[in-house]
């Protein structure tokens, strides 16, 4: 990536700014998911906001993605045919914490100058840029708390509990206050990406290392199960064949069995089956084929459908297994065009209908 392009993307974040403002309310809202008003204490899903996207200059736009999708789930249908159950008056909105997407924006272009430096060949020995990193990583720990904190309050009074990002880095937080609740937990983790990758050598956190994060930090977790898999390393699929808490389910290996004759069906029992009991699903939107989020962060070829996705999730709950929490994340919200926050509305409505429906396993 040029410095060019890292300064058109910076440019492309305060446009951004500009079209999803701190407050934006651009349809009769209120300011909640689903035009919903109820309160936390009477909700059986809270709804938190972290609108954080710092690691990607190509996809700043993320961090108001919480805002795009709030005024894109005025649009979408409430009730799930697939679990037969409407979301309508059940789920609440957390206040938005607006001080990390300022956070977001300030480290955001720290982050750009700091990723050119080193791709036109500098190192991180200069004090400038030392000092650009330490922030960014202490931006980075202050996100995880914020989140994680306001995650706690919520899962520890019983409630189930989703995050709408923002990029993928900010599911550490949920995923340590949760498993703090749900000890022995595991992970359904379904991304286009393993996230995999070994922190520190640009920044202690980031989207790109998010997967791995959770299998260093949080040792409450029991299982990580990643579906959708089509952009990693060598060392991280090695990685992840050594670990015995990680299951690794590479989409071009899924795509081969289907052709070979398995369905879709058969391959989700498979799945689910690597699950403890309690389950937390991390969506990251770009395990969706392209055409669904055409503007996500980091697009690949090939992909699950709409509904083979809608399946799988909903195939936790048919299990028997309780889906105690939740992410969406990496959709980023376009002027042009609404199809990925309505997309992302959509899926948000089925990963709240399947844990619902999943209440009945406890």
């Amino acid at each position: 990536m040029s410095h060019n392009t890292i300064v058109m993307d910076i440019n492309d974040l305060f446009r951004f700014g500009l079209s999803f403002s701190l407050n934006n309310s651009s349809t009769d809202n209120g300011g909640y998911y689903f035009r919903d008003a109820l309160s936390v204490q009477d909700a059986e899903i809270v709804l938190v906001s972290a609108p954080w996207a710092v690691t990607s200059a190509a996809g700043q736009g993320a961090a108001y993605t919480p805002d795009a999708i709030i005024d894109a789930s005025t649009s979408v249908s409430l009730y799930d045919a697939v679990s037969q159950i409407s979301i309508e008056g059940k789920v609440a909105t957390a206040e938005v914490d607006y001080d990390l997407q300022e956070s977001s924006q300030q480290l955001g272009g720290d982050a750009a100058k700091v990723v050119s430096h080193i791709e036109d060949g500098g190192t991180l020995s200069g004090d400038y840029f030392i000092r650009k990193v330490n922030r960014i990583n202490i931006g980075f720990r202050d996100m995880h708390r914020s989140v994680g904190k306001r995650v706690f309050r919520f899962a520890d009074k019983g409630k189930i509990v989703g995050v709408v990002g923002g990029d993928h880095s900010v599911t550490l937080g949920a995923v340590r206050s949760i498993s703090s609740v749900h000890p022995g937990m595991g992970i359904l983790f379904i991304d286009g990406h393993c996230d995999l990758r070994q922190s520190g050598k640009i920044f202690a956190y980031s989207h790109l290392s998010i997967a791995r994060n959770i299998i260093d930090e949080v040792p409450q977790i029991s299982k990580m199960v990643q579906v959708g898999m089509r952009d990693m390393s060598r060392e991280e699929v090695e990685f992840a064949q050594s670990h015995p808490k990680i299951d690794l389910f590479c989409h071009e290996g899924l795509v081969r069995r289907a052709y070979s004759g398995e369905n879709w069906s058969q391959i989700c029992d498979e799945i689910v089956e690597k699950l403890p009991e309690k389950v937390y699903i991390s969506f990251d939107i770009d395990a969706l084929s392209a055409e669904c989020c055409p503007h996500t962060k980091r697009p690949i070829a090939g992909g699950m459908c709409f509904d083979q996705a809608v399946l799988l999730i909903n195939r936790v709950a048919e299990s028997g297994r309780q889906i105690i929490g939740f992410d969406l994340t990496e959709i980023v919200p376009v002027t042009e065009s609404n199809i990925d926050s309505i997309i992302g509305a959509t899926m948000l409505v089925k990963l709240c209908a399947a844990a619902l429906k999943s209440k009945n396993n406890k």
